[in-house]
């Protein structure tokens, strides 16, 4: 992995830890901000750190955590 790709991984994690830690958050909030994360970062992976790839999976996965949060 290019270190420009490991840097966009690094930073989504640290948003998606950083958003995680709000306690008054309800479980549907923390499913679909989890899901955006990993999402994101396997969209990031899977394209080889593209940011449209990036956004994608992220959009993607926040939809999908937001479902499953329900």
């Amino acid at each position: 992995m290019k270190m420009q790709n490991v840097s966009k991984v690094m930073l989504v994690a640290v948003v998606a830890a950083a958003l995680t830690g709000c306690g008054n958050m309800s479980t549907r909030d923390k499913s679909t901000i989890g899901g955006a994360a990993i999402g994101g970062v396997a969209g990031a992976v899977l394209t080889g750190g593209s940011g449209w790839g990036t956004v994608g999976g992220a959009a993607v996965g926040g939809v999908i955590g937001n479902q499953v949060g329900k």
